[in-house]
């Protein structure tokens, strides 16, 4: 029987909850693929993070469903939903002003789900670098949802804030 997590639920768990909830009830099927392989929603993962890492921004369009929902947590600048790949590559510009990195610590998948954990940290200025959690959910070989969650969200905040400075009134209400 394939134990399926609604998005409420993921959303709600938070990392750590998310976390122990994928390792300690492991279901036939992921028992399964790990004896067979690398699940292939861990694979497209991985490789999602190897393009990432190459810095072509473009080229990450291909792991994006048409409908991918990208749920950044925190209350700074660059918080909040982001829908469609325009939007979510929008995002990521705005991170690579940063110079963010990313070193996967753990990945596995469970049903439609992956979840990674993994060290981001900022270049340009460092002064981020934390433990993150993404629970990724996967459609027909592409990214549908992605919710971050963070290990340190205060430390986050005041980073995006003191590098995404909001434009000064009246400008930002034009």
């Amino acid at each position: 029987m394939e134990k399926r997590l609604s998005r409420a639920t993921v959303v709600r768990a938070g990392a750590a909850g998310l976390a122990a909830t994928v390792l300690a009830a492991p279901t036939a099927t992921s028992t399964a693929a790990a004896a067979a392989g690398e699940h292939p929603n861990v694979a497209l993962i991985r490789k999602y993070y190897q393009v990432y890492g190459s810095g072509d921004l473009k080229a990450l369009r291909q792991f994006f469903a048409p409908d991918i929902r990208w749920t950044i947590p925190g209350h700074h600048p660059l918080a909040g939903t982001k829908t469609g790949p325009d939007e979510v590559l929008a995002f990521f510009a705005q991170l690579a002003k940063s110079g963010f990195r990313a070193e996967i610590l753990f990945l596995a998948a469970d049903g439609d789900w992956v979840v990674d954990m993994h060290r981001g940290w900022s270049t340009t200025p460092a002064g981020l670098d934390i433990t993150w959690t993404l629970a990724y959910r996967i459609r027909g070989k592409r990214i549908v949802e992605a919710v971050n969650f963070a290990a340190d969200q205060h430390a986050a905040d005041a980073f995006f804030w003191r590098q995404y400075p909001l434009a000064p009134i009246p400008r930002r209400l034009a």
